[in-house]
């Protein structure tokens, strides 16, 4: 927690981005029961099971936490949680919201928990935040939160609940209803949220390449390096 705290001053110093990055739960698409409770001319009929079956379809909020600007950005993925989906969401905010706020930036640092589409075990996930570096052109630096800390990622507890909160009692009928629920997820303390559909199919079980260990030119910091590395842009 020490090199964490660190390493967001030492960034937040220098000008450069620190953004927190997390998927919420997958949600099924159809007239299914959610918790919550809003105001209505008429009772909404829903299905008391919510089963995959009976779903038209399924959406995956990505997310991502900007700890300077106070700003949410969700990617809905239609297809899997996957290193890819994850890789090419950070691209989506790059181009459309980090660039444009950091447009002197020289290094990217990502805070995220240990798991999931960006496990901080699978060398896939690192394979893909390297084409993303050299992609962007943009130095990425990851730290992950130990195990069974994810609660501490900012992006739990500064934007998802608000997330949670926008989307209360209401239908999930479609994806771009779910773009409209959460693009309202505001506080009065300043947060705003963007949402972007991504519409991509993600393969999953996919490997990465038989000699990327090998060539790997992610970079590990010397301390904690299983939980801190660098992906640096290549020629």
């Amino acid at each position: 927690f020490e090199n964490i705290t660190q390493l967001k001053q030492d960034y937040l110093d220098a000008g450069n981005p620190v953004i927190s990055m997390d998927t919420k739960k997958k949600e099924l698409l159809g007239t299914f029961y959610r918790n919550g409770s809003l105001y209505t001319q008429a009772a909404i009929q829903t299905n008391d099971h919510d089963f995959p079956s009976s779903a038209t379809g399924s959406v995956i909020p990505h997310g991502f936490y900007d700890l300077k600007r106070n700003t949410g950005y969700i990617t809905l993925g239609t297809s899997h949680d996957t290193s890819e989906f994850a890789c090419d969401s950070l691209f989506q905010w790059w181009v459309n919201e980090g660039i444009i706020h950091y447009p002197k930036a020289k290094s990217l640092l990502i805070l995220c928990d240990g798991g999931g589409s960006n496990s901080s075990r699978h060398y896939i996930f690192k394979e893909d935040l390297q084409k993303t570096a050299n992609a962007l052109g943009l130095e990425i630096r990851i730290a992950h939160y130990p195990p069974y800390t994810s609660k501490y990622n900012p992006i739990e507890h500064r934007f998802f609940p608000h997330v949670t909160r926008a989307c209360e009692g209401v239908v999930f009928d479609s994806v771009e209803t779910v773009k409209t629920l959460i693009s309202r997820t505001s506080t009065s303390k300043g947060l705003t949220t963007i949402v972007h559909i991504l519409d991509k199919i993600y393969e999953t079980g996919r490997k990465y390449a038989a000699d990327f260990k090998e060539i790997m030119p992610i970079v590990f910091d010397t301390h904690l390096p299983k939980w801190n590395y660098r992906a640096i842009p290549q020629e």
